[in-house]
C-alpha cells in the first residue's frame, strides 16, 4: 500500500506536453522545469549526538555494517518505486518508451559531475569594463532638427528573407532615411516565399515603441501622407553591396528630392559596414533598442524563457541542420546514404539554392569550416567544453532533416532537451501557426535570455543574438572554431582527455569575450559593437 500511495503522488505531478518533433523524452517533459523537486532530508536516528564517540570496536563494526545494510535497502526500495511509477506514468500518457524509462531511472543514479566543472561551463566571460554608449555629435543633433521637421521626403521599403534578415534590412533602411533626410514609412515585409508567411511589421515588431526611440532621429510614418498618396515612386531595384553614404546621397538625392517618394527593394548588405561613428551609433540603436517584438510574442518568449530559468541556467543551441541548410551549403548530414541522396537530388533539382563555393568539394567544405555542425560533432563540442549531462538545453530552428533520428546523438547525452513546442502548454502556440516569423521571434527571445547561447553554423539569427549578447554585457556566446577542431574530430587515435584539452584550448578565445569590430575589416557593428556602439565608462548613455 505504501508504493501505491507514493506512485499515485508521483502520477499526479506530472504534466503531458505537446511537441511535434520529440514527443517521447520523459526527462525533457515540461514539468521537470514547473515542479521543485523534493527536498532532501537526512535520518538523524542514526546518531545520538555530535559528540558522540566509539569506545567499543566490535559495536562501532557493528553498527557500521547496519548502517550500510539500512542504507542499501532504502536505495533498493527508491529505485523500485521510481522504475514503478515511471512506468506507471508512461502506461497513462502513451508517451513514454522503456528506453526513455531506462534514461530517467539512469540519471538518476549515476555520479553527479563535480560542481566546480559544471559551474566553469556557465561561467560568463570577462566583459572589460564595456557598456552601452551612444552619445551622439553635437553636428548629428543639430542636424536632427532640419530631418525631424522635413515634409518634403518620404523613403518607402521592402525588406526581404527571414525574420532575422528584415531585421538587419530594417537597421539600414532607418540609416538610409537619416542619410536622406528622409522620413521613413515603416517598412513592407515582403511575403515569403519559402514559408508563406503574410505578418506586417506591426505583427512582430513593437510599432509605437519603435517610433518612440527613433523619435529623435528620424520620423517614421504608419504610412505616406494624403498630399503624396498619388505619387509615383521612384523606383531603385539595383544597389550595389556596401555602398558609402556619400553614393547614397549622389545616387538617390536629387532624385527624392525631385519626386518626393523613393521606393527601395532589397537592402540586405547594402549599405557599407563602415559607416561615420553616429550611423553606427543608430545602427545599434535600432537594432537593440527601437526593434522589441511585439508584445504578445513577447509575453510568450518571456514565460518560456522563465520556464527554462526556473531550475538554473541553460543552454540555448541554434541547430541549422534543416533540409534547405544542407541544400544550399553544398554539405551533408552525416545521416546515411539515404539522406544524402536526399540532399544531391535537391541539389540537382535546383542548382541555383546552392550558394556556398561550387568548386569545393564537400570534403573541402567540411575541413575549410563551411558546413553547419550536425548533431553528433555539437554533442562531442559541449562535452569537451564541459557541459555537464545534467544541462538543460533550449534547441531553436527548424525541424530537422531526419527528425528525431538526426537529433539522437544530443537527446541520448543530454536528456533535458526542450524546443518551444514541449516547453508551451496546450493552445499557447496555437495563435502563432503557421506564422514562421513568429515562431522565429519566439526562439530569438529565448535564445538570447540563455545563460550560454551556440549556433551549430552562421546565419542571420547567430550574428544577432551575438551583437545582442555582447550589448548586453558580453554574456557567454561560443563560436565553434570549426577550421581548426575538425581534424581532430576525424582522428579516432585521440584520447578523450587529450581531444578535450584541445577543444578546450582552441575555444579559449571564441566564449563571447569583448572583439573590436575595427579589428578585421567588414565586420558588422550589429555583431560587434565595440567600439563605437560600448565604451569603459561608468556613464550609460
Amino acid at each position: 500500500m505504501g508504493k501505491s500511495n507514493k506512485c499515485k503522488a508521483k502520477k499526479q505531478s506530472y504534466i503531458s506536453v505537446p511537441s511535434q518533433i520529440i514527443t517521447s523524452l520523459s526527462s525533457s517533459s515540461l514539468q521537470s522545469l514547473l515542479l521543485s523537486p523534493k527536498k532532501a532530508h537526512l535520518n538523524s536516528s542514526f546518531f545520538v549526538g555530535h559528540n558522540y564517540s566509539c569506545r567499543r570496536p566490535r559495536v562501532c563494526l557493528s553498527a557500521l555494517f547496519l548502517f550500510v545494510l539500512v542504507g542499501l535497502l532504502r536505495l533498493g526500495w527508491n529505485v523500485n518505486t521510481l522504475v514503478l511509477c515511471s512506468q506507471s506514468f508512461g502506461s497513462n500518457t502513451g508517451k513514454v518508451g522503456e528506453r526513455d524509462h531506462q534514461v530517467l531511472v539512469t540519471s538518476q543514479l549515476q555520479s553527479p559531475r563535480p560542481l566546480h566543472l559544471e559551474s566553469e561551463f556557465w561561467k560568463q566571460p570577462d566583459g572589460m569594463g564595456y557598456r552601452p554608449c551612444l552619445e551622439l555629435s553635437a553636428k548629428y543633433r543639430k542636424a536632427s532638427e532640419a530631418i525631424l521637421n522635413g515634409r518634403s521626403k518620404y523613403l518607402l521599403v521592402v525588406v526581404s528573407g527571414g525574420m532575422n534578415q528584415q531585421r538587419n534590412q530594417i537597421v539600414d533602411a532607418v540609416v538610409i532615411a537619416r542619410i536622406l533626410g528622409a522620413a521613413l514609412v515603416v517598412p513592407v515585409l515582403q511575403v515569403n516565399i519559402i514559408w508563406g508567411d503574410e505578418s506586417e511589421f506591426s505583427d512582430i515588431f513593437d510599432l509605437g515603441h519603435f517610433k518612440r526611440v527613433l523619435a529623435d532621429d528620424v520620423r517614421i510614418l504608419s504610412s505616406l501622407p494624403s498630399t503624396h498618396v498619388m505619387t509615383r515612386p521612384v523606383e531603385e531595384k539595383r544597389t550595389p553591396l556596401h555602398v558609402s553614404p556619400q553614393w547614397i546621397r549622389s545616387r538617390y538625392l536629387k532624385r527624392i528630392n525631385k519626386e518626393g517618394v523613393l521606393l527601395l527593394r532589397g537592402l540586405d548588405s547594402r549599405l557599407s559596414k563602415d559607416l561615420p561613428p553616429d550611423l553606427q551609433k543608430l545602427r545599434c540603436k535600432v537594432a537593440f533598442q527601437a526593434l522589441r517584438f511585439a508584445p504578445p510574442i513577447l509575453e510568450l518568449g518571456n514565460k518560456l524563457a522563465r520556464r527554462m530559468q526556473s531550475k538554473g541556467p541553460y543552454l540555448a543551441l541554434h541547430l541549422r541542420i534543416e533540409k534547405d541548410v544542407w541544400v544550399r551549403t553544398g554539405c551533408l548530414p552525416g545521416l546515411s546514404k539515404e539522406y544524402d541522396e536526399i540532399v544531391h537530388n535537391e541539389r540537382r533539382r535546383h542548382p541555383e539554392f546552392l550558394t556556398a563555393k561550387s568548386n569545393l568539394s564537400y570534403h573541402e567544405r567540411k575541413l575549410a569550416g563551411l558546413c553547419p555542425l550536425n548533431a553528433f560533432e555539437v554533442t562531442r563540442l559541449l562535452k569537451a567544453l564541459g557541459a555537464p549531462r545534467s544541462a538543460r538545453i533550449y534547441w531553436a530552428g527548424g525541424q530537422p532533416l531526419g527528425g528525431k533520428e538526426a537529433l539522437s546523438p544530443l537527446t541520448r547525452e543530454f536528456p533535458h532537451f526542450y524546443n518551444k513546442e514541449g516547453l508551451a502548454l496546450p493552445g499557447e502556440l496555437e495563435p502563432f501557426a503557421n506564422k514562421a516569423s513568429f515562431m522565429a521571434a519566439i526562439d530569438y527571445i529565448v535564445s538570447e535570455k540563455s545563460d550560454v547561447f551556440m549556433a551549430s553554423h552562421g546565419g542571420n539569427m547567430g550574428h544577432a543574438i551575438q551583437g545582442q549578447r555582447a550589448y548586453a554585457g558580453h554574456k557567454k556566446y561560443i563560436t565553434p572554431n570549426k577550421r581548426h577542431m575538425l581534424p581532430y574530430f576525424v582522428n579516432s587515435s585521440l584520447p578523450e582527455a587529450e581531444f578535450n584539452r584541445i577543444i578546450k584550448e582552441l575555444h579559449q578565445e571564441s566564449l563571447g569575450q569583448p572583439e573590436l569590430r575595427s579589428s578585421k575589416a567588414g565586420r558588422d557593428v550589429t555583431k560587434y559593437p565595440v567600439p563605437e556602439c560600448m565604451c569603459k565608462r561608468n556613464k550609460t548613455t
